[in-house]
């Protein structure tokens, strides 16, 4: 079991910026595949942002490419995403989610989620 918990979330004006942290705890946290999902009232979860198990590389959704960043600490057990130029569409309740597949882009890929943390964009 791998227990995910999210925090940094919180309420910002368009243009700004917040740093959303997931700590992980349980099995060895490098050897998951960590990823941001997020979740708009009345829609349905979306992929965001993962990173691999190194953090050598990273897959980034092209709704937030350019603004949003992934990051990890394997010695502190902890992934970041940082997230700039913040739009009212990125309003969401983001979730991180860690994988044991190689390439996992979709939700049923991944096998523990957070309970997920409010980011809220206002215009």
């Amino acid at each position: 079991q791998v227990q995910l918990v999210e925090s940094g979330g919180g309420l910002v004006q368009a243009g700004g910026s917040l740093r959303l942290s997931c700590a992980a705890s349980g099995r060895t946290f490098s050897n998951y595949v960590m990823g941001w999902f997020r979740q708009a009232p009345g829609k349905e979860r979306e992929f965001v942002v993962r990173i691999s198990r190194s953090g050598g590389s990273t897959r980034v959704a092209d709704s937030v490419k350019g603004r949003f960043t992934i990051s990890r600490d394997n010695a502190k057990n902890t992934v970041y995403l940082q997230m700039n130029s913040l739009k009212p569409e990125d309003t969401a309740v983001y979730y991180c989610a860690a994988s044991s597949r190689v390439l996992p882009s979709i939700t049923r890929e991944y096998d523990y989620w957070g309970q997920g943390t409010q980011v809220t964009v206002s215009s």
